[in-house]
Order: structure tokens, then sequence, then C-alpha cells
């Protein structure tokens, strides 16, 4: 058979093999428990540089997009005057973050839902405004590459200061989905 033909059976068979293996080797018991904070951002134009655009789930931190190597969004109010979360592939960021709207209410949304997540583009937000992030996989400790997730809420936009207030949950348990308060079990 030839390599090329072989590909799509080889990727069948991988993807078997990972199935069966969650089967066979279920997560970890979560570590972190899951907090709700309350941030506020800075718009990445109009605003100093030493104000923080950024946000990174895996630290449940603010950054500066000056000196962060990677983070997993950020704000922006565009040219038109629209504000904006942007995931890291529309700041040129190699790590690809995504970001997806959902219509549920902040305090509803249990768990993250699956792909298609927006990666490369700005992704429009209002006041009221409940979003999913979904970073790029990271190293977990038992040897997986894996996503985090966190539920983020847009709780205020104010244009002449160029801020956004947001709520935000971070599960930052590797492989877990789970966006309600406590130790996650999912």
């Amino acid at each position: 058979m030839s390599p090329v033909r072989a590909r799509p059976l080889l990727l069948v068979l991988v993807l078997a093999a990972a199935a069966a293996c969650d089967d066979q080797f279920p997560l970890p018991p979560a570590l972190f428990t899951n907090v709700v904070d309350s941030v506020t951002l800075y718009a990445l134009d109009g605003t100093p540089v030493t104000s923080p655009s950024g946000f990174i789930v895996e630290q449940r931190a603010l950054v500066r997009v000056d000196r962060a190597s990677t983070l997993d969004f950020a704000v922006n109010i565009d040219p038109s005057g629209q504000a904006v979360l942007l995931p890291s592939g529309a700041l040129g960021y190699s790590s690809l973050s995504g970001i997806k709207v959902v219509n549920q209410l902040f305090d509803s949304l249990n768990v993250a839902p699956g792909d298609p997540y927006e990666r490369l583009e700005p992704v429009p937000v209002s006041a009221g405004t409940v979003l999913v992030v979904q970073t790029a996989p990271v190293v977990c400790a038992f040897s997986a590459f894996l996503p985090l997730y966190a539920k983020v809420e847009v709780t205020a936009i104010d244009v002449v200061q160029r801020t956004f207030t947001l709520r935000v949950l971070a599960n930052v348990n590797c492989g877990y989905r789970s966006l309600e308060t406590g130790i996650p079990d999912s």
C-alpha cells in the first residue's frame, strides 16, 4: 500500500486507539477548584501598553500583550467602535486558542461545548455576551496534550476608558470540560 493511501487508515487506527485509551485510562482526579473571577482588561488600541489587554487561562492571569509569549485572548475596540475578543491566532500567535459565543447565561453554562471555535478572526461582543475559550493544547501532568476551557461573560464595556469588565471561570484541570464552580468531576 502506498504511503498516501495508508494515511487515512493510519488516522482511523490512531483515533480508534485514542478512543480505547479514553475508556481504559480515565482522567486523574481534578486538583484545582473552579472559581469565578471579575477582571478588567484594556483595549489593545488607545490604552497604555502597560495596561493588560490579554488573558492566559492556564495561569488565570491578565497579561500585557507586549510581554506575553502566548495568550488565550485579548480585547480591543476596532476603528468602527466594535468591541471584540481576539483569539491568539488573530494576534499572530502560533498556538491557536479558540473562542465560541454561546446562547446561554453564564451561570447556566456548565460544560464547554465541542468544536468549532473561532481561531483566527476577532469575535464581536457587547455587554452580556457569554463565550467559551478553548486554549491551545497544554502539557498535562499525565503526559497528554489537551486544551483547557474557560467561560467568559462580558459584564461591561467602557468605550471612553476603553475597558472591558469580564466574569471568568477558568478550569485549569487538564482534560476537564466542566464550567461549574468547585472541583470538577468531568
